[in-house]
């Protein structure tokens, strides 16, 4: 189920402490904006798009959520609309901004379904899987 990939692992290490992801750079190369507090987002669960060990899914990518993204992730097997509290997980709605996992954000391009993009809390890491042009098409206003 998706939404235990969202949970935060619980091993913190020094390389992965706030500090530590603070330093990351945006897709623009600039420092890395947090993304969201309410609902707070970040595979860190800290509002940062900054991904660690354990991040299988690569949650780097901060995202706007549309009625239509979102029924095209639960199509896809990832219900991000259901609250789930034992996973700390709120439920999404229409412009909520959440750290969305690279490859399913890239999915969605692919499938003309993609939401917005933040780009300044985009973290950089998300150019391994779309390309700058492409997040830039999809920029947050």
């Amino acid at each position: 189920m998706a939404a235990a990939a969202d949970t935060p692992d619980d091993a913190h290490r020094p390389e992965d402490s706030a500090a530590a992801r603070r330093r990351g750079k945006n897709v623009l190369g600039g420092p890395l904006q947090d993304c969201s507090h309410d609902p707070l987002t970040g595979w860190h669960r800290d509002g940062c798009c900054a991904t660690g060990r354990g991040d299988a899914g690569v949650h780097v990518v901060c995202a706007v959520m549309t009625e239509e993204f979102l029924a095209f992730s639960k199509a896809r097997g990832n219900d991000l609309s259901t609250p789930m509290p034992l996973h700390q997980f709120p439920g999404l709605k229409a412009g909520d901004r959440w750290c969305l996992c690279a490859p399913r954000w890239k999915e969605a391009f692919d499938a003309g379904q993609a939401p917005q993009v933040v780009l300044e809390a985009t973290h950089m890491a998300a150019l391994e899987y779309a390309s700058l042009e492409e997040l830039q098409e999809h920029a947050a206003a």
